[in-house]
């Protein structure tokens, strides 16, 4: 998978090069151990890396982009 968007209170940020299934492990093992970081990028063009608090009530959502 090339890019995967997520959204996250409301703001878009990106992960590239994961897989779909293993990111939402990640999320999921991250809600179930306690409070985690899910590192994303932020901003077009050049990415920085933002970093995402996983806990319980925080609404995310995971939306793949299609391949060329």
């Amino acid at each position: 998978m090339k890019r995967i968007d997520v959204v996250y209170g409301g703001q878009s940020f990106s992960v590239a090069e994961r897989d779909l299934d293993d990111l939402k492990e990640e999320i999921v093992a991250g809600l179930r151990e306690g409070p985690a970081w899910l590192e994303v990028n932020d901003g077009g063009g050049e990415p920085r890396p933002a970093f995402l608090l996983l806990t319980p009530g925080t609404s995310i959502a995971l939306s793949p982009a299609p391949e060329a």
